[in-house]
């Protein structure tokens, strides 16, 4: 399975969920936004918002300082 994040593919043996594709990608314990084909999704809805083949993700990291 194929996912596009960020602009760039990421290959995936099977459907996963967002907060399986951040843990894959090392932010599952950063603050992120993500898109999911130009959606926004709540962070409640991580754990349960499957992914498939094609879809595209946007991940943005927060970061506090000035």
């Amino acid at each position: 399975m194929k996912l596009y994040v960020n602009g760039e593919i990421l290959e995936l043996s099977h459907s996963q969920t967002i907060k399986d594709v951040l843990r894959c990608i090392g932010l599952d314990n950063k603050p992120v936004v993500v898109e999911l084909n130009e959606r926004a999704i709540f962070p409640r809805d991580y754990a349960e918002k499957v992914v498939t083949d094609g879809d595209r993700l946007e991940i943005v990291t927060i970061a506090a300082g000035g």
